[in-house]
């Protein structure tokens, strides 16, 4: 009989990976024999050991006739790592407990079927909902080939993200922040319109120790990208790729030595079709899926904000709600352009959550 104890501490496990395995997904394993732990790892960074071998690197004794929790079914082909249901079986593990699923076409039911053929007792869908809630990116990007996008935003009580002045800093607190630097550390990329790169001049880095820094993705049709704004002036340091409309094509050659100097300060330009005098963001997300990117955090403004609801890319959305009133016709609001029509035709999303951030409400809601 399994013990629920052993997979809750597989999951902290596969957290710990968080920033350092995308596209892979976060998965831990813990080896247990007679009600101890002889074994425990997690997929550390993308290309290493996956968490089932991981765990049995850590071996403290034998583990022929043991159980394993692994909060995802384990892999059966070969990619950067070889299979790890074969490391079950070599040592001879008595039962397999599963959390999730993997939906990659190369797994989907076949990790279980090569470990139930090689006499080893599958459980499936221990604490399924929690192993799926930390995969919630994998799972879609492996699906749809494109990137999770993840719609986030801090907001006054009456719906401002900045003053008439334009003044942002700070509508959320220290808490809020700190968490919105987690979500940057936790995604694989970062996204904002030429527009706030020209009123912010932003570093869109994660702040935190050791973190990871999303790859930032610029939306910009004409390329107006000022050459000395921290975007461009740290490229070589931080991938950064710069979205332009493909109508660019035809007249590159005016702007030529401006590209070659985007180039040259290390900024990847990418052309993409163009919808309405903006970048087609459905284009946008199928190219950034073809280049390894899973995850996507939109930062930018009320007009790119308005476009990605609008196309239907946002999965999720992320609201820091802070107890303020700024008020001002003028000042600035999440979701801007012009509107759907009528209110039964707004975009739709379900709350998954709310969390106190000492004062700040985070709410969280799924597309539906």
């Amino acid at each position: 009989m399994y013990n629920e104890k052993y997979m809750r501490h597989a999951i902290e496990l596969a957290k710990k990976g968080v920033g350092a395995v995308n596209p892979n997904p976060l998965v831990g394993a813990v080896i247990v024999k007679d009600d101890r732990i002889i074994g425990e790892g997690y997929h550390k960074k993308y290309g290493d050991l996956h968490a089932e071998r991981e765990a049995f690197k850590s071996l403290s004794e034998d583990a022929e006739g043991a159980d394993m929790y692994v909060t995802l079914e384990p892999c059966c082909h070969h990619g950067k790592q070889p299979p790890c249901v074969e490391a079950i079986v070599e040592h001879k593990i008595k039962n397999v407990y599963v959390g999730s699923d993997d939906p990659n076409e190369l797994v989907s039911g076949k990790g279980y079927e090569y470990l139930r053929e090689h006499g080893i007792n599958v459980h499936t869908h221990i604490l399924k909902e929690e192993c799926d809630a930390i995969n919630d990116i994998f799972f879609h990007y492996i699906t749809k080939k494109t990137p999770y996008v993840i719609l986030k935003y801090a907001m006054t009580m009456d719906g401002k993200i900045a003053a008439y002045t334009g003044e942002s800093k700070w509508i959320s607190n220290e808490t809020s922040r700190h968490n919105s630097q987690e979500l940057r550390n936790r995604c694989s990329g970062i996204m904002v319109g030429i527009g706030t790169v020209l009123a912010d001049n932003p570093m869109l880095n994660c702040r935190l120790e050791g973190g990871h820094d999303p790859v930032r993705i610029i939306c910009d049709s004409n390329m107006r990208i000022p050459l000395d704004s921290n975007i461009v002036k740290t490229a070589k340091d931080i991938r950064t790729i710069l979205a332009v409309s493909n109508r660019l094509k035809s007249c590159l050659s005016a702007m030529e030595l401006k590209y070659n100097e985007l180039i040259e300060h290390g900024i990847e330009v990418i052309f993409v079709d163009e919808t309405e005098g903006m970048i087609d963001l459905k284009s946008l997300m199928k190219q950034l899926g073809e280049m390894g990117i899973d995850s996507v955090i939109i930062e930018g403004g009320g007009s790119l904000n308005y476009s990605a609801v609008k196309v239907g890319i946002v999965n999720e959305v992320m609201i820091y709600l802070a107890p303020k009133i700024l008020g001002g016709k003028d000042a600035l609001t999440a979701v801007e352009g012009q509107g759907f029509e009528k209110p039964d035709m707004a975009a739709g999303f379900e709350l998954m959550e709310t969390r106190l951030m000492d004062g700040d409400i985070l709410l969280r809601y799924k597309s539906v």
